[in-house]
């Protein structure tokens, strides 16, 4: 099979969805892989690399994805990359298609794309392997970025997340505990925060605690939310409904008790944000100010660790690739259970899962 790697088309996206030593296990099996030149450039691989591995360099992105079956990237694709691809090839990616673009996914179904939704890939225990990659990632990266906001010259409360002998610690409060409300409270402890983690999942609290006894937990019921936030110092959302947009689990009424100089970060705004006040923004312009709360909502949160981000899904992804290859890809949602989970659109219909998950089946 003839595999693209592209650059990602979005501004400040330095990812790549395939590293020099995955491209290595491809070729081995028997695939050819075209790199776009410079692809992998933002995490630091260089062209040199990708040669050595077996892929051949080509110096424009249409004859790339001309020359290719499948596609691997991480980003949602934007029009412009969609226009270029030939009809009926296959495209790896994070569609989030509860908030894509409409104009996005008619062009998928136009030109028969079948579309593998990264974030929709499953196994049989319900767990999500390459989300998870990046979720464990994104996780850690809320704590360095509360403790920026924080500061008084970003506009924060000039409080210190670990505290100071006779000076009390941060107070964060996360809600969900799935991988990325894990991974921050993980990191927040660390660094000396009081955590409070709620969920609506008594199990999911019983297992973080028991990793992670210095944390409080609480249920996700709206009396007990609102408590939490007005007492926040940093509020992380990380509520995930697998394909579906997130809920509101925080409403603008209880962002209005925040004290002045606290910080929000919406990790969930990948499909829509868990806290009502937050809106979509940008590495070049990551927050914004509500009442006197910095609000931190990057949908591409881990655009920004690009090297670290694009190792974990190379390596998640490496699997389902060879697969496709070993299989075409109708035998392939055919036969293996966590692919087809994860494909939206094929033949230039809505199919399985994920496409009844975004409300398209």
């Amino acid at each position: 099979m003839n595999i693209a790697l592209i650059r990602e088309g979005r501004p400040f996206d330095r990812r790549v969805a395939l590293t020099p030593p995955v491209v290595r296990h491809l070729v081995e099996a028997g695939h050819a892989v075209w790199v776009e030149s410079g692809a992998g450039e933002g995490a630091w691989f260089q062209d040199t690399e990708y040669a050595r591995t077996g892929a051949q360099i080509v110096y424009s992105q249409e004859d790339v994805l001309h020359r290719s079956d499948i596609v691997a990237r991480i980003s949602t694709p934007v029009l412009s990359e969609l226009r270029q691809c030939p009809h009926g090839m296959i495209l790896m990616a994070f569609y989030h298609m509860a908030v894509a673009d409409r104009v996005v996914v008619d062009r998928l179904l136009e030109q028969s794309i079948t579309a593998i939704g990264l974030e929709m890939i499953q196994h049989d225990d319900g767990t999500l392997p390459v989300l998870r990659a990046v979720s464990e990632i994104a996780g850690q990266m809320t704590v360095p970025i509360a403790a920026h906001l924080l500061r008084s010259s970003s506009g924060g409360r000039g409080v210190l997340l670990g505290g100071s002998p006779g000076i009390p610690p941060a107070n964060v409060v996360i809600l969900g505990a799935g991988v990325v409300g894990a991974w921050a409270a993980r990191t927040a402890c660390a660094a000396g925060s009081r955590v409070t983690v709620l969920d609506v999942d008594a199990d999911k609290l019983r297992k973080l605690m028991e990793r992670l006894p210095a944390v409080e937990t609480g249920l996700a019921e709206s009396e007990s939310v609102a408590a939490c936030v007005a007492a926040a110092d940093v509020l992380i959302g990380a509520v995930l409904v697998a394909g579906k947009r997130t809920p509101h689990v925080v409403t603008r009424a209880m962002v209005e008790t925040m004290k002045p100089g606290s910080a929000v970060i919406d990790v969930a705004i990948d499909q829509g944000g868990c806290v009502e006040t937050s809106r979509p923004t940008t590495i070049a312009e990551p927050t914004f100010v509500h009442h006197g709360v910095t609000h931190y909502c990057v949908p591409n949160l881990t655009a920004d660790m690009g090297r670290s981000t694009s190792v974990a899904v190379a390596q998640a992804i490496l699997p389902y690739m060879l697969r496709i290859g070993d299989l075409g890809i109708d035998k392939a949602i055919e036969r293996v259970p966590d692919i087809a989970r994860g494909a939206y659109t094929h033949q230039g219909k809505w199919i399985g899962r994920a496409a009844e998950a975004a409300g398209h089946a």
